[in-house]
């Protein structure tokens, strides 16, 4: 399969007709390989405009929302980024090609360490992977001027918000398993993080956000 002809068509025939018309998003989406941050099974699914699993439970959002969402985010070329959850890295592979520095963090350990050897073979020198509890941050970096959730999330952890720099934006599917969320842009002002919600988005849940069930009577 040529992955350079699939990666063209994806940004040619998903990304542009879809209202992702970002140049530095096009471009880091276009440029990076989608491919490698797939097990070698799933390689040639690639670039279908489809969730594609990299783990028991875990997955690759699919091309559109992950453009989209990142594009929402507004990534600067000075900023200081947290990706939240991002598995294999490819959404924080995207963000290091727009922000100064990302932090990527990832719960899983062994996710992480798959994460690692990718972006230290792909030169990505502005990505450093943390490893730690998705919904608590990684607050010794903080504050961030974005932060991403790499999947759904019922709703934005209280820490996430507080790791914001003042005018910071927060960007995430927000919406529980099996339902169709909605892709929030929130926005720190005066301390106070306001959503606003921005297209209708199904995409697989993130790890590490999930309620705790309640009694039943």
């Amino acid at each position: 399969m040529d992955f350079e002809i699939a990666r063209r068509n994806m940004v040619a025939s998903q990304l542009r007709p879809n209202e992702v018309t970002d140049a530095g998003v096009l471009a880091a989406m276009g440029a990076l390989p989608r491919e490698r941050f797939l097990p070698k099974p799933r390689q040639p699914m690639a670039y279908i405009d489809e969730d594609l699993e990299i783990a028991p439970g875990r997955y690759l959002m699919e091309p559109v929302t992950a453009a989209r969402l990142v594009q929402a985010a507004g990534v600067g070329a000075g900023d200081n980024c947290l990706v939240v959850g991002p598995g294999t890295g490819y959404l924080a592979a995207v963000v290091g090609r727009l922000a100064a520095s990302v932090f990527a963090l990832e719960q899983d350990a062994d996710l992480a360490a798959r994460m690692s050897a990718l972006i230290t073979d792909m030169a990505l020198d502005n990505v450093v992977i943390v490893e730690g509890p998705h919904a608590a941050g990684w607050p010794k970096e903080s504050p961030y001027d974005v932060i991403v959730i790499d999947g759904a999330a019922p709703e934005i952890p209280a820490a996430l918000g507080e790791q914001l720099e003042e005018g910071g934006r927060l960007a995430a599917v927000i919406g529980g398993p099996g339902q169709v969320g909605r892709l929030t842009l929130g926005v720190k002002h005066n301390g106070v993080l306001s959503h606003r919600a921005l297209f209708d988005a199904m995409v697989q849940p993130a790890a590490g956000f999930e309620r705790e069930a309640g009694f039943v009577f």
